[in-house]
């Protein structure tokens, strides 16, 4: 790819043991391998008039009905049944009334985490009265696996993302409310009477509410997957509303309330116009009722609409570093069936290029003097006093509009850091961070063992899912192609760092006999037939046999 002088190419090294320098160009047009580029694919997503591609579900499997949750769990499994290599499905716990909350994960590399690439997620109906969501994510589940081999925009987007999609975080709610309720609190709270998006530790106020499975669930999730974006979808308004919901100030129930901004306010911003702006309606800002506020561009602050206590994107953003956005979708909570073609139309493009976001800003590694990873590690761009961490593999990222920046780096045991870096428009930057031990070792020092693997009866399953499991890379997954230099070596390649990591990583996969004490495999149904689809295997007719390891709990279940 092209990039024009205008963005100048500025290599900076600050002193020995910084481990980059920043990608900026410096003559009139410099090719980049940049395969993480959205641009190059761009037009492959897009039809006549930016308009996404014809989407005509298969009306066996799935149509624009609601599905309840005995409806949408036969869905769930027939799909991951169908196309194995595009979908994996597990359970992050229960609700009040023991209903599985199902996570779809759909891509490329659906039952390992790709070494470089980000998980993102979509929750829906963490109202179960705001039914238009569910039915969303059931069709973008869908769309994404039924395009995968046609569509080279969706097939950038799964070969580089791992997308975790939750249709109804709340489905005892979703049983208690009425299809065609357009208003009310029906069917809203679970099954103990309470509002899941009030039920999240605040960073601002105390929050005295106890804690739900539901919720608790989510917190489990989130704590154990480093998420880069999420969305979660709700209804009765139309707007994107970002953080932070919450005031130190608030007046409650006003629609006069001052905003409360965070320190990655330019970022919100523009994930939401991103969403806003995509969609059929949402930026013309049109208000639902007479008496409802309208929105310029389809945004708002979340405090500036209405504070809250315990909402659910402020505890992404800050307990977590996942930069979650609220995204209001249909004026009428549950709006008739025959109306959810129109949803789906209106949201379609939205959803794609929201999640397409991940891939914006700055991502890489924190390594050790030996390039082993270092896990865990707090990292803070200057003047954005919100933190992100590290994987255990070392990862790290973090959306960022276009500028220069410096990157804050701090470690246990290790030197703090300072990076400077370039953000481009065209792709995210890649930066390896290389600390120095506080104290050098000594010979009697013995090193620190790598993180513990999954026992070795998961390999019976073929793969394993997720970082619940301290699974090894996918070998055939290559990080981001945006280019990396380092002091060490100025025309290194994302895969020498990619090998690095996995080099230091590989010798535990196999070696430990010691369980996740979080996450476990559900009991599986034993041996059975499934027919692969088109993301499958290249037999018709495979049988897989699945053994599950004495003594696990149900706490996450995988099924095919």
């Amino acid at each position: 790819m092209l990039i024009p002088k205008q963005a100048v190419l500025a290599a900076v090294t600050l002193c020995a043991g910084i481990a980059f320098a920043i990608q900026v160009p410096t003559s009139d047009q410099i090719s980049l391998s940049t395969g993480n580029d959205r641009s190059d694919v761009l037009s492959g997503f897009t039809g006549v008039g930016n308009e996404p591609r014809a989407y005509r579900p298969d009306t066996s499997s799935l149509d624009f009905v609601y599905h309840n949750h005995d409806d949408m769990t036969r869905y769930l499994r027939a799909t991951t049944a169908r196309y194995p290599n595009l979908t994996a499905l597990y359970s992050i716990g229960k609700s009040v009334q023991g209903r599985e909350l199902w996570v779809m994960v759909v891509s490329a590399s659906p039952y390992e985490h790709m070494l470089g690439k980000p998980d993102v997620k979509y929750i829906g109906n963490i109202h179960g009265n705001e039914a238009v969501g569910r039915e969303l994510l059931l069709h973008m589940i869908q769309y994404l696996i039924t395009s995968y081999t046609t569509d080279p925009y969706i097939k950038w987007l799964l070969d580089n993302t791992r997308i975790h999609i939750l249709p109804s975080l709340n489905p005892d709610g979703y049983a208690a409310s009425k299809e065609g309720t357009c208003d009310g609190g029906q069917g809203r709270y679970n099954s103990r009477g309470f509002d899941l998006n009030r039920n999240f530790p605040d960073y601002f106020k105390q929050n005295n509410k106890r804690s739900q499975p539901e919720t608790e669930a989510v917190k489990e999730w989130i704590n154990k997957i480093q998420f880069v974006l999420s969305g979660s979808l709700h209804g009765g308004a139309l707007v994107a509303s970002y953080p932070y919901d919450n005031t130190p100030n608030a007046m409650f129930n006003s629609y006069v309330s001052a905003p409360s901004l965070t320190p990655d306010d330019d970022v919100f911003k523009h994930l939401s116009l991103t969403y806003a702006n995509n969609h059929a309606k949402m930026s013309r800002g049109v208000a639902c009722k007479s008496a409802s506020p309208s929105f310029e561009n389809g945004i708002t602050n979340g405090a500036a609409w209405y504070p809250l206590t315990g909402g659910m994107q402020d505890y992404n953003y800050i307990w977590h570093g996942c930069m979650e956005v609220t995204l209001e979708v249909s004026c009428c909570k549950f709006p008739p069936a025959y109306e959810l073609r129109k949803y789906w139309d209106d949201n379609q493009l939205s959803m794609i290029k929201f999640l397409a976001e991940a891939h914006r800003g700055v991502q890489g590694f924190v390594m050790d003097p030996n390039g082993g990873p270092i896990e865990r590690a707090q990292l803070k761009i200057k003047g954005r006093d919100v933190g992100f961490s590290t994987t255990k593999y070392g990862e790290f990222w973090r959306i960022l509009m276009p500028g220069v920046y410096k990157l804050e780096v701090f470690a246990d045991g290790f030197v703090p850091r300072d990076v400077d870096f370039m953000v481009v428009e065209q792709h995210p930057t890649l930066l390896n961070v290389t600390m120095q031990p506080s104290k050098p070792p000594t010979q009697s020092s013995s090193p620190v063992p790598p993180p513990s693997p999954p026992p070795s009866e998961f390999s019976a399953l073929g793969e394993r899912v997720d970082e619940h499991f301290e699974q090894q890379p996918s070998p055939q997954q290559e990080p981001t192609t945006a280019p990396v230099f380092n002091d060490q070596a100025q025309h290194a390649t994302p895969s020498t760092t990619t090998a690095r990591i996995a080099a230091a990583i590989a010798p535990t996969i196999t070696s430990s006999q010691h369980q996740h004490p979080i996450f476990k495999f559900a009991p599986a149904n034993g041996t059975q037939s499934q027919q692969h689809g088109e993301g499958g295997d290249s037999s018709a007719n495979a049988t897989t046999t699945r053994r599950t390891p004495a003594g696990l709990n149900d706490r996450l279940v995988f099924t095919n």
